[in-house]
């Protein structure tokens, strides 16, 4: 009797902590999608700021400006910390509403963001030339975004003289989105196999 009242419980028990698992399903799977959402959303973002991205626009002037971690520096933002000169290219859009858009012009370096640029300020004297002439076009090639909150410019990687208010093909983006999208394939078909290869039932050897 006694051992018939412990499997009986033992019963009882799994029979709760099943009860229990299938409560905290629903929740589970909530979670779970939230945060593949938060994660799918995070490297979306990630991808709009670094890769790079084309503008046609008139450049309207050049400055050099001094700045520190927290931005420009100016009478409401007083240095607090190392201090660089950086430079800044203005411009204007092609279309009727001529919208205001103002670069950095900085160094990668061998850093990440791995554009690897060294000639910033051979594009801030290109710049400077095609500022001279109100109907030059220039097409920028740059990364990044504009958040005057933050005291934050996008940074501009190239820039060249062009005739035409079309922008150009982003080939590296298509090439990038290409692979990537190779890549998942890949990996769902290597999960599937993998999975499919565990539901195959074992045949024993006769």
């Amino acid at each position: 009797m006694q051992q018939l009242s412990s499997a009986g419980a033992a019963v009882s028990l799994h029979i709760a902590n099943f009860k229990r698992v299938i409560t905290l399903m629903p929740w589970v799977k909530r979670s779970l999608g939230i945060l593949s959402f938060v994660l799918v959303t995070a490297f979306g973002l990630c991808l709009h700021f670094y890769l790079p991205r084309h503008e046609v626009v008139h450049v309207t002037g050049v400055e050099v400006k001094r700045m520190d971690a927290d931005g420009v520096i100016s009478a409401e933002n007083p240095a607090d910390g190392p201090t660089r000169d950086v430079y800044f290219i203005n411009t204007v859009s092609t279309d009727a509403n001529r919208e205001v858009a103002v670069y950095r012009n900085e160094d990668t370096g061998w850093g990440f963001p791995w554009y690897f640029k060294f000639d910033s300020a051979d594009l801030q004297a290109k710049a400077q030339d095609y500022s001279r002439d109100a109907n030059q076009l220039a097409v920028i090639r740059y990364y990044g975004w504009r958040f005057q909150i933050f005291s934050m410019f996008p940074n501009i990687t190239d820039i060249k003289a062009t005739t035409s208010k079309t922008e150009p093909f982003p080939v590296f983006v298509a090439l990038f989105f290409g692979g990537l999208l190779i890549l998942v394939l890949a990996i769902a078909l290597l999960v599937r196999r993998k999975l499919r290869a565990r539901q195959r039932p074992m045949v024993p050897n006769q």
